[in-house]
């Protein structure tokens, strides 16, 4: 069958279908004219079946396979395409065998087009579309390829939210157990925050050793089940391009979530990036982590800074880096979690975890701001990544005239070679004095 054709039909199916390989799922994006989606209502996945009016239906059926019906003539005027795309939660799309994509009319059930897929190293792919031309609609085979998953056809959509992962058919349940005398207690990394069940299969598990090692660090300092906000500051100055480029920040962001996983209450991390200005990142919830670090780890319009150039389009929240800039002002995002901890206070102490490759020339400001907030409830866990001038924040520890020592600092040369147990021992280190001090001191309640 042809793969660009009209369609003539008004009630249409995209049905998805494979042989055997890794699981795959499917998801409607109903797109303006731009290209973009308006909402996240504009996602039609299986976790969010209909779109407004149901002109757009998710369908599922029992051997696992999905697929979209559409009511093309009862499409909102704005929405100009219905893009089909499909996923995998874990290996690549290469791994399955038998992808094909079909246009069946849904009345009759007859096959107006076929479209065999051959992916290689893809984990998402946009498999087709139907759009309109000069009033009437049409169908055409698409097959572009993301390497990061759903994350990366969001990225281009704007799209943040995430639909559910993938699953295999689900299988006949066993008989329930009996229950025992007793049952075990699960451990860290086994309890799951909210959203943890719709990360990528590998970025799961990831997170649930991570979870085990941080509950270990935690240990040692005498805080099992501790809960505290964590808050996480990333510097965007210029001198830590290459950090970026590498993945080594973003890599830094996943760590971080562990920590906010395990001892945030609701698993929840509010972020900040800073340059010459801060900039408040969207907050980061555990489900939505792989579409997080692919939107908000410094991206944004930093590519444009210093070009005459029409600037791309930002997705919801995604902060335009040329307003952030690229020198060195660490005084002025200590004072803008200052003043969001005042804003919204809670019955829990906060962490900051600071992450940034010195160049610190303001030690006189930065240490005006952290010698405010020894009466605060808050630590702050400064990390060096690189042996760059860190000022005040290296010699710290020996200022006098506090209430308490609100501040840790650490530098590592390459953090992405420190394995993550000493990682979370030095990154938590402090924490537990901290806790103690600032309780003796009425800092904390």
């Amino acid at each position: 069958m042809g793969a660009n054709l009209p369609v003539d039909a008004d009630r249409v199916r995209l049905e998805l279908g494979r042989a055997g390989g890794p699981a795959v799922s499917a998801a409607a994006l109903l797109l303006t004219g731009a290209g973009r989606v308006r909402s996240g209502a504009d996602l039609v996945a299986r976790d969010q079946p209909g779109a407004p009016g149901d002109a757009v239906r998710h369908l599922g059926t029992p051997d696992g396979a999905e697929s979209v019906e559409v009511d093309l003539a009862a499409l909102a005027g704005g929405t100009e395409r219905v893009a089909l795309c499909v996923w995998t939660g874990s290996g690549t799309l290469g791994q399955v065998t038998g992808l094909h994509l079909r246009l069946v009319e849904a009345a009759s059930g007859a096959v107006l087009a076929h479209f065999d897929m051959a992916p290689s190293s893809e984990t998402a792919l946009v498999a087709g579309e139907l759009y309109r031309r000069s009033g009437s609609w049409r169908f055409r085979a698409v097959g572009q390829g993301y390497d990061h998953g759903f994350a990366g056809l969001a990225a281009d959509f704007g799209l943040t939210r995430a639909p559910a992962r993938p699953t295999a058919p689900t299988p006949r349940p066993a008989p329930a157990p009996r229950p025992g005398p007793s049952a075990p207690t699960a451990s860290a990394g086994g309890r799951r925050g909210r959203g943890e069940e719709l990360l990528p299969a590998d970025m799961g598990e990831r997170l649930s050793l991570r979870k085990e090692q941080v509950a270990t660090s935690l240990r040692k300092g005498g805080l099992t089940g501790v809960t505290a906000r964590v808050i996480l500051v990333l510097d965007a100055s210029g001198s830590m391009s290459a950090l970026y480029a590498r993945g080594t920040v973003a890599r830094v962001a996943e760590r971080m979530a562990a920590v906010a996983a395990l001892l945030d209450d609701d698993g929840t991390m509010q972020a900040w990036t800073f340059g010459s200005r801060p900039a408040r990142l969207p907050d980061l919830h555990l489900g939505e982590l792989p579409e997080w670090l692919l939107l908000h780890v410094r991206v944004g319009q930093l590519g444009v800074i210093g070009r005459k150039k029409r600037p791309k389009s930002r997705a919801d929240g995604q902060v335009d880096m040329r307003t952030v800039g690229i020198q060195n002002e660490e005084q002025k995002v200590i004072a803008d979690v200052r003043s969001y901890v005042r804003d919204h206070p809670i019955a829990l102490p906060t962490l900051v975890l600071f992450f940034s490759d010195g160049g610190v020339y303001r030690s006189r400001e930065i240490e005006r701001e952290l010698r405010a907030a020894a009466d605060e409830p808050v630590f702050w866990q400064f990390v060096g990544l690189g042996r760059s001038h860190y000022g005040v924040l290296e010699y710290f520890d020996t200022l006098p005239g506090r209430t308490v020592d609100n501040v840790g600092f650490f530098a590592v040369d390459d953090v992405d070679q420190v394995a993550d147990p000493e990682l979370y021992d030095r990154l938590l280190s402090k924490f537990p004095l901290w806790l103690g001090a600032a309780r003796e001191a009425g800092v904390l309640r």
